[in-house]
């Protein structure tokens, strides 16, 4: 299936979800994404660490808007240090 589309059911901690896989034609490897993910791509060198890839990127954009909306609604609260506070 060398130069087309793949589409594979990715299995991830928050449930699993449709990904399109792609040859990449200028690096080579494979180009996912996530459908119903938005911000989930990745990119791997062969289809099983691109399908590792897009899990990863799966979680990574799911837990990063779970803290966005707890901050928002003052659940939680993120303190960001500059990179000298956190030398010191």
């Amino acid at each position: 299936m060398a130069g087309k589309k793949q589409t594979y059911i990715i299995k991830t901690q928050y449930g699993s979800f449709r990904c399109v896989f792609e040859p990449e034609k200028d690096m080579g490897g494979y180009v996912a994404e996530a459908s119903g993910v938005q911000g989930a791509v990745s990119w791997g060198k062969t289809l099983a660490e691109a399908k590792r890839m897009i899990a990863e990127a799966i979680e990574g954009s799911i837990e990063t808007r779970v803290i966005s909306k707890a901050v928002e609604k003052g659940t939680i609260r993120v303190s960001r240090r500059t990179p000298a506070a956190a030398a010191a």
